[in-house]
């Protein structure tokens, strides 16, 4: 009997693990809008649904990195659910204040860039699967606007 069972999960996992996933890419990382007390970037989420329905999304957690420092965290909840068999746009908004750029400003007084690290997790309700978190990593760099672009 334990034989049986031994084979029976080799096989269940073996199938849910061939099981196609949604897939994710940060396609674009860019600043918004930029006031007297924050900068606001935004990232851009593609997510291609595989299935024949519609996924929700339990949540989006995110988190963004400058110089080995973590500028913004934090989670958008309930922020709907994937397409059936079609690619999904996602806004992920990030508010960051100047104060927090003011404390990576080694970094940015070089060039007048900030270099970042933006890390997404996207978590779904798969049927079968349960709760899936896929992760998402982009690094690169942003211009900052001068002085001028923002008066």
């Amino acid at each position: 009997m334990a034989r049986l069972m031994e084979k029976t999960k080799g096989f269940v996992a073996d199938k849910i693990a061939h099981v196609k996933k949604p897939e994710a890419d940060l396609t674009d990382v860019s600043i918004k809008h930029v006031s007297r007390d924050s900068v606001n970037f935004h990232g851009e989420l593609s997510v291609y649904n595989p299935y024949s329905h519609t996924i929700p999304i339990c949540e989006v957690s995110y988190s963004l990195k400058s110089a080995g420092r973590e500028l913004v965290s934090g989670t958008l909840p309930d922020p709907g659910s994937l397409e059936a068999e079609e690619k999904t746009l996602m806004d992920i908004p990030l508010k960051v204040p100047y104060d927090f750029l003011i404390s990576i400003m080694r970094d940015v007084g070089r060039d007048w860039d900030v270099d970042y690290e933006l890390y997404i997790g996207l978590r779904v309700d798969l049927p079968i699967v349960g709760n899936f978190t896929i992760p998402v990593t982009k690094k690169g760099e942003l211009k900052l606007p001068s002085l001028s672009d923002i008066f």
